[in-house]
C-alpha cells in the first residue's frame, strides 16, 4: 500500500478542470464567431472594426484571449516540468513563458480598447 502525504498540493486537478473549462469558453467563442462569418460575413474594415467595437464583442474576446493564454501556461508548464529536468533551466524557462503571457494579454487589451 502507498503512503500518499498529503502537502497541500492540489495534484492537478485545479489545473485539469481549468483547461477543460477554458476549453469549452473557446470553443464557444469560436463557434459564435463562426456563426458570424457564415450568416453575416463582414465584408471590410469598417464592419469588422463595428463587430468589434461593441463593449460585449470586445469583453467575450477578452474572456477567450485570457482564457487561450491560461490554456497555454498550463501546456507549457506540463511540458517544461516533464522534459526540461535542471530546476534552474525550468524555472528560466517559465518565467519567460509568464513575462512573454503577461505581455501578449498587455497587447491584447491595448488593441482592444483602441
Amino acid at each position: 500500500m502507498v503512503n500518499r502525504v498529503v502537502t497541500g498540493a492540489h495534484y492537478g486537478l485545479r489545473d485539469w478542470l481549468g483547461q477543460r473549462v477554458t476549453a469549452v469558453i473557446m470553443a464557444v467563442y469560436a463557434l459564435v464567431i463562426g456563426a458570424i462569418v457564415l450568416f453575416d460575413a463582414p465584408s471590410g474594415y469598417g464592419e469588422w472594426n463595428g463587430l468589434f467595437s461593441g463593449r460585449l464583442m470586445q469583453l467575450a474576446t477578452l474572456l477567450f484571449i485570457a482564457s487561450l493564454l491560461f490554456h497555454a501556461w498550463v501546456g507549457i508548464r506540463d511540458v517544461l516540468m516533464d522534459y526540461v529536468k535542471p530546476t534552474s533551466i525550468r524555472l528560466a524557462l517559465q518565467i519567460g513563458v509568464i513575462l512573454s503571457l503577461v505581455v501578449y494579454m498587455g497587447w491584447s487589451v491595448q488593441i482592444l480598447l483602441r
